[in-house]
């Protein structure tokens, strides 16, 4: 396919896209529901009784701000630059994901739609969800592969008991890629009377842009505690890819910042092989997902190739547009972390910090022990830690032979 050019600084340049990136490629059925969740969002960024409430349920419900913590031992072990964790981890629920959750379920309820509808790959979407629904008294449905649902079950446990459905799904690859699809055709079916809240920075417009909106704060944060910390900003900022939106909500305050290094770490999983990673900028190409035109693994016909990772939450064969524009720009540098190296963060960082990593946050971590010891001491590394790991017991116990 040809070369695609995107703006050296790129941004929305119109509604929706992000260089070349982004649109809306969705069914007609989807349209009017699309324009009226655009619309009931640009309200609400300009309500401030929304925004209010928004901030007081981030502080006290989910637990913001999130503590920058030096990783000094981990430091130590390494050599070299010294590494911070922005610790997402820490909040309710065990990840990043509560800060969408929340934003999307107040707009839901602001919609006057008491049926909300998910989806999730390692469960921790699907979790924020079920437990704003709880909070906000909405109905919920979550789905689910049904390969996602054996790896990540006690997510699926949770979710259960915060009141949400969970549907399994047993088409395709049986991961992310089928959950968002099914998803979507709820969505088509029962679009007047119900809420799809999308869980990453991708899907058509307005997506992206509202669920990067709502981890944003994790940058905001995060700019202002390293300055306290140190004075100044940081070398790098490394984040795990899936979806995006971890990643895009630890970048976006440093976008215009181009001594700071953003370095997004995609599943490199087994192999280099189609079909057995998802790393999409080392094998993929443009085209359109689920209702966005972005990096796509595809075989030689355009068919949408099966993805592998040990982390659910990285197993899914698009990215989200604003990543994409990023790449090409040059503004972010993307690498691909395999499961060997992912495990390995897993037990180094929790031997050294007493800290249990979600399999996804690994490949960021496995980043830094790669570069730190080739930096000099006054670099300065911040991985976002976007969950924790007991959701991956299963996985570890298995894999580690614990």
């Amino acid at each position: 396919m040809a070369s695609i050019i995107v703006p050296a600084n790129p941004s929305e340049s119109r509604a929706g896209r992000f260089g070349v990136y982004g649109g809306r490629y969705v069914p007609e059925t989807l349209v009017a529901a699309l324009d009226e969740l655009e619309h009931a969002y640009d309200e609400a960024k300009a309500d401030a009784a929304f925004q209010a409430e928004l901030s007081s349920l981030l502080k006290d419900y989910a637990g913001r701000p999130t503590p920058l913590y030096f990783a000094k031992r981990l430091t130590e072990s390494l050599g070299g630059a010294k590494i911070y964790l922005k610790r997402e981890d820490l909040l309710h629920t065990g990840a990043h994901k509560i800060n969408n959750a929340l934003g999307q379920g107040l707009l839901a309820k602001r919609m006057g739609k008491k049926r909300v509808i998910a989806e999730t790959g390692a469960g921790q979407h699907g979790v924020a969800t079920a437990t704003v629904c709880a909070l906000l008294g909405l109905e919920c449905v979550v789905y689910m592969g049904d390969v996602d649902m054996e790896r990540q079950d006690l997510n699926v446990k949770r979710m259960r008991l915060l009141g949400a459905e969970v549907r399994g799904v047993s088409s395709g690859s049986k991961t992310l890629k089928d959950a968002i699809s099914e998803a979507m055709r709820d969505w088509v079916t029962n679009v007047r009377t119900t809420y799809y809240l999308l869980g990453s920075a991708l899907g058509a417009h307005p997506y992206p842009t509202m669920v990067r909106d709502f981890h944003r704060v994790i940058s905001k944060e995060l700019k202002q505690q390293i300055l306290k910390k140190e004075g100044r900003l940081p070398t790098a900022i490394i984040a795990c890819v899936g979806g995006g939106s971890n990643a895009i909500g630890a970048f976006y305050e440093f976008i215009g910042d181009r001594q700071v290094r953003l370095i997004g770490v995609e599943a490199g999983g087994r192999g280099r092989a189609l079909g057995e990673h998802a790393a999409r900028f080392q094998g993929g190409a443009p085209g359109v997902l689920q209702g966005t035109f972005s990096y796509v693994l595809q075989d030689e016909d355009g068919q949408i190739a099966l993805t592998h990772s040990v982390s659910a939450g990285l197993d899914y064969a698009s990215i989200g547009p604003e990543h994409a524009a990023l790449h090409d720009s040059g503004r972010a540098e993307y690498v691909s972390c395999d499961d060997a190296a992912a495990l390995d963060a897993v037990v180094k960082l929790a031997r050294t910090e007493g800290i249990l990593p979600a399999l996804e946050s690994a490949h960021a971590v496995a980043e830094a022990i790669r570069i730190a010891p080739a930096l000099a001491p006054s670099d300065i590394l911040v991985v976002n830690l976007s969950g924790r790991g007991d959701k991956d017991m299963g996985i570890l116990a298995r894999e580690l032979k614990l």
